[in-house]
């Protein structure tokens, strides 16, 4: 069953189950995958009871197709355009037909930020939104894998309820759940933004600024979770990271794809508009281990997440 285009006003009525009329009647009795694609203006998809409307959804087993960026109906330009008919013929497609390939396959995937607490209200760390790990771990989900989330500090949006959470906050924390569950796994994608370095001293009292026009902050390196999976990975598993760059973006991402033992890299720059932190949209460029390098026009995170997948059911 496919609800396109879904409006604010029916993702409200689909969420709180309200049955005024013959679609949602319909809905409320399917017992079978539902799609929806939401659509509507500018201010109504930023509208935070929307979010709140598509995760209860998804939370409910049904399949969001993402709205897009683009020209809307008012003659505003921004996300809430519904997806094009023929994306959503493709999605529908491509989900019955490839919602088995990764059954009995379990894979790792982290996601987010981590925070490296300084005293009890102070942190370090970055502007990591998780939407990309996330996006990937919903991929791998509806192609039937066992999906192990390790999630920083940030909002489970979207989250498939299929998916096996662990709720993280610091680097070390998440070093800790990686290492414990990649042993048993088949693959990994770790994209989460670990922080590399927190403070070598945590003070259980809040800090006080008093009179001092500086302070001083020892930092200390955390442990590199990447390189150590790469020393704990098997011939028959498969591991791959991200990598996030600023200058000479390439040649740091092969120099990560070698030191850590990766079967591949997916490398985005912070110097594209069209991808970084906290975007709804992504531009990879994905580095094998046998030097092929593939190059990708900016897309939605979940069509990103659907590249990297593809890659990934290859080499498994």
């Amino acid at each position: 069953m496919v609800i396109a285009p879904a409006t604010a006003n029916t993702l409200s009525k689909m969420a709180m189950g309200r049955c005024d009329n013959l679609l949602l009647a319909t809905y409320l009795s399917a017992d079978c995958p539902v799609f929806f694609a939401p659509a509507m203006d500018l201010d109504m998809y930023q509208h935070p009871s929307t979010s709140q409307n598509i995760d209860t959804l998804i939370r409910f087993g049904n399949i969001e197709i993402s709205a897009t960026s683009g020209e809307l109906a008012s003659g505003l330009s921004g996300m809430g355009r519904m997806s094009e008919p023929e994306t959503i013929c493709e999605t529908v497609a491509r989900y019955f037909d490839q919602s088995t390939l990764l059954e009995g396959k379990k894979i790792l995937v982290n996601a987010g930020p981590t925070y490296e607490k300084i005293d009890p209200v102070r942190f370090i760390g970055n502007y990591s939104s998780g939407k990309m790990g996330v996006a990937i771990a919903n991929t791998l989900s509806r192609l039937g894998a066992s999906v192990e989330l390790v999630l920083g500090p940030t909002s489970s949006h979207n989250l498939s309820p299929n998916i096996t959470l662990t709720h993280v906050e610091s680097a070390e924390q998440m070093y800790d759940a990686c290492s414990r569950i990649f042993p048993s796994c088949d693959a990994a994608i770790l994209a989460a933004a670990v922080a590399d370095f927190k403070p070598a001293q945590y003070t259980d009292q809040k800090i006080k600024k008093g009179t001092a026009d500086e302070m001083q902050l020892i930092l200390t390196r955390t442990k590199d979770i990447l390189a150590t999976l790469g020393k704990l990975k098997k011939p028959n598993q498969i591991l791959a990271g991200f990598a996030l760059e600023t200058t000479d973006e390439l040649k740091h991402a092969k120099q990560k794809l070698n030191t850590k033992n990766l079967d591949f890299i997916v490398l985005n720059s912070m110097n594209d508009p069209e991808a970084g932190f906290g975007k709804d949209t992504n531009k990879v460029t994905i580095l094998e281990k046998n030097g092929e390098i593939h190059q990708y026009s900016a897309k939605s995170k979940l069509e990103v997440s659907q590249d990297i997948t593809q890659l990934l059911l290859r080499y498994l």
